[in-house]
């Protein structure tokens, strides 16, 4: 809006004070008024140059604190996805697919477990790939898989992943497995030119 009390720096101000307040009600939400740098905020009545250098002030203080919080997300961002670094002698957990080891590891259901052991690292194959030292009863993740037995749509959250249930002819005998469709289609492609069940849902 046009000010006539006002010069066109004071002007200048307001706009950008405006663009500002904008700016940190989009990066804050219902919270912007906590980042803010001002103990009140409420109409500012310029009546000319004299309060434009404290508006500058101000402005440059919400800037200040806004960057700072943008820092402060990108290096939770940051910490978050940098990828863990071991050497060789270390002990570290192998994750294992939510949809394999059923039988594997002695669990079923929602108490499959996620994570393996600890394994010995006994060398650094790229920089954030290492070959372990693995038990004889992890080498059967090698064995092929035989036939499709079923298949399901699994929920979760506010998707849907089709699975199917594998037979695997394994050392101690037929184990079963569910695996992601879309995955070991890709790997086994001739496991389903042959029609499977029809899919049901699992909650």
């Amino acid at each position: 809006a046009y000010h006539p009390e006002t010069d066109g720096q004071s002007e200048r101000t307001i706009q950008t004070l405006k663009d500002i307040l904008r700016a940190c009600v989009i990066d804050f939400g219902k919270g912007w008024v906590n980042h803010l740098p001002l103990n009140e905020v409420g109409e500012f009545h310029l009546t000319g140059p004299e309060i434009v250098q404290e508006t500058i002030e101000k402005i440059v203080q919400i800037k200040q604190r806004i960057q700072a919080a943008r820092d402060r997300q990108k290096s939770y961002v940051d910490l978050k996805h940098k990828p863990m670094e071991f050497q060789v002698g270390d002990k570290v957990m192998l994750k294992v697919s939510p949809w394999k080891g059923v039988v594997r590891f002695g669990k079923r259901g929602k108490l499959n477990p996620r994570y393996v052991r600890p394994f010995k690292v006994i060398k650094r194959v790229r920089s954030i790939a290492y070959k372990l030292e693995l038990s004889e009863e992890l080498s059967r993740f090698v064995e092929e898989p035989i036939e499709i037995m079923d298949r399901e749509v699994k929920r979760l959250r506010n998707s849907r992943v089709p699975i199917v249930k594998v037979r695997w002819n394994s050392r101690r005998g037929p184990e079963f497995t569910w695996e992601r469709e879309d995955q070991f289609k890709k790997k086994y492609p001739h496991l389903f030119t042959k029609t499977t069940p029809s899919s049901s849902v699992a909650l």
